[in-house]
């Protein structure tokens, strides 16, 4: 069966043609380190069924980091290499277009993003550049499908190049600036005013602010969403099904299964939250409080991700993330983190050394709660104010900062510089936005719902046997004492690798105040990771730097547990 596999600088648009190709559902990003992972297809050519494969965006098929090495070895496997080159930056692509032209494959180059080149004044004469290179050149407009046909057709036509030689670095330089002169041409446009803007938003006296504004902006949205489905929409949906889950519950009546589906009543009556039945709590947490916040961050996510200002993003972070061992892809792992922290635990891997990756990980685990979590953090905290909300979020950043700082100073490895290729600027289109939203959404609930439906059944059997009450008694000093906290909270913590969100909701029930809320949600932020995450660092990280890892969460936890009981409750 023929390989076809898709090559190309980051940020060209090889997955979006790779989706138009297959019609497979993958996650088109605008920034850097989306297919680290490549994706698999496939199509039906002229009968016979090929693969296609998107490789991960580089530079040269020289490895210099993890991505470069699984492209190498991918377009080793290719019987037909399919080059995507972004028209607007002809000059860099070539590198890799004639390094590909040189191992003798039969490739074909599709010249994408050719209306961003015309807008820009660029003009590429392709059939020219057809004629110097070799084989096939096919101008392609990948978000919109223009020349995708065209490229399809190519395919049979592809051929191994007789022009290209084998040549050195610097030979193969002065060949890209021979065939830049023959084959582009650019005319003088006057900055527009969207191109000013643009340039503000990269610019650090100016892009800072900016960055600070969007990043308000971004989750002023996500409330705002999140609260009104909630408030309008969901609330008033669950009312109607309060009287059928009472139904259920007289019909029961008092016993185990009672406690497992409907959970226990407060004053006679079901509470969504704090009855933590499979029935009551277990579809309300994921369907009435979690979701809505889910969609709204994922749909705002998708908007910046598909407008080309998260690369802006990290560029500007840069000088900050350099100081905790980073550079600014770690920038990355924080946003994706927020939404859930299995892919942000995955992005890790963009990261080019193993102290980058150890610290972004690690950081990312502590300091960055998932959306889930988030929206169950407003759900306790909100109706005692806004300040205590802020107040765990601003120890998690400090926790963020201080501890980059240290772990930079006592993980031995290189912190090397980001060289991120900056996209203009597009206009998000609502199609691929709402494909992505919907295609998060549905993992979200896949991995979700069969957690937190285990979670609740083991607190009601560990509840029944007495385990739960045996382990507040076992951890009350450290509990009570050191951290301030009631003893019940232990079992809170155990929930938490299950499913931190339903953790978060289970701290109501308990009657603490809101300073010791503020403790108990940051802890369960610090503490551990859920056992999704978890999972995926062990992979990411290996056996020993996970479980390093994972004593510096411990540590961390105890320690900033006990000092904020200190501050904020006293001695």
């Amino acid at each position: 069966m023929k390989n076809i596999v898709l090559m190309g600088n980051p940020n060209v648009g090889k997955s979006v043609v790779f989706s138009r190709l297959t019609g497979a559902k993958v996650i088109i990003s605008n920034y850097p380190g989306t297919t680290v992972d490549f994706s698999r297809g496939k199509m039906r050519l002229e009968g016979q069924v090929v693969h296609i494969i998107d490789a991960p965006g580089v530079y040269s098929l020289v490895p210099s980091s993890r991505a470069e090495e699984v492209a190498a070895t991918i377009f080793n496997q290719a019987d037909l290499v399919i080059n995507v080159v972004d028209a607007t930056n002809l000059e860099r692509n070539l590198f890799l277009a004639l390094e590909i032209l040189e191992t003798k494959k039969p490739a074909v180059l599709a010249l994408n993003m050719w209306d961003e080149a015309k807008h820009l004044g660029i003009n590429i004469n392709d059939k020219a550049l057809e004629e110097l290179l070799g084989v096939p050149v096919v101008p392609t407009v990948a978000l919109t499908g223009e020349g995708i046909k065209e490229l399809v057709k190519t395919f049979k036509e592809a051929r191994s190049s007789e022009s290209i030689k084998p040549a050195s670095e610097e030979e193969r330089w002065v060949e890209i600036g021979h065939i830049i002169r023959e084959v582009q041409t650019v005319t003088h446009r006057h900055h527009t005013t969207w191109e000013q803007i643009a340039d503000a938003t990269i610019k650090p006296t100016t892009g800072i602010p900016i960055a600070m504004a969007v990043i308000f902006v971004a989750f002023w949205m996500v409330r705002l969403i999140g609260e009104n489905l909630i408030g309008y929409a969901l609330e008033p949906l669950f009312e109607l099904y309060r009287p059928i889950a009472m139904a259920l519950s007289d019909r029961l009546g008092s016993g185990f299964l009672h406690d497992v589906l409907i959970g226990k009543l407060l004053d006679g009556e079901i509470d969504f939250v704090q009855s933590l039945g499979i029935l009551t709590t277990g579809i309300f947490v994921p369907f009435g409080m979690v979701l809505p916040y889910i969609f709204a961050f994922y749909f705002t996510l998708a908007i910046l991700e598909d407008s080309g200002y998260l690369p802006r993003l990290a560029t500007l972070s840069d000088n900050i993330f350099h100081k905790l061992g980073m550079h600014g892809y770690g920038v990355i792992s924080v946003f994706l983190g927020l939404g859930c922290n299995v892919p942000g635990a995955l992005s890790t891997r963009t990261l080019e050394t193993r102290k980058q990756r150890f610290i972004a990980a690690t950081l990312m685990a502590i300091a960055v709660p998932c959306m889930a979590q988030i929206a169950m953090i407003f759900a306790i905290l909100g109706p005692h104010g806004f300040g205590y909300i802020g107040l765990v979020f601003g120890t998690l950043s400090l926790v963020y900062v201080l501890g980059g700082l240290l772990l930079n100073r006592f993980v031995q490895g290189e912190c090397p510089e980001i060289f991120l290729e900056i996209p203009p600027y597009r206009k998000p289109s609502l199609r691929p936005i709402a494909k992505k939203t919907w295609m998060r959404i549905r993992w979200f609930l896949a991995e979700a719902i069969p957690w937190l439906f285990l979670g609740v059944v083991l607190v009601n059997l560990l509840y029944a046997v007495g385990f739960i009450e045996w382990l507040g008694h076992f951890f009350a000093p450290l509990m009570v004492g050191w951290l301030g906290l009631p003893k019940e909270t232990t079992a809170v913590l155990l929930v938490g690798f299950l499913r931190k969100d339903l953790a978060v909701g289970m701290l109501l029930p308990l009657g603490m105040t809101p300073m010791q809320l503020v403790i108990a949600v940051t802890i369960l932020t610090i503490y551990f990771p859920c056992v999704g995450t978890f999972a995926v660092l062990v992979k990411e990280l290996g056996i020993s730097d996970m479980l390093k890892a994972a004593t510096i969460m411990v540590f961390a936890a105890l320690l900033v547990g006990g000092l904020m009981k200190f501050l904020l409750i006293g001695l």
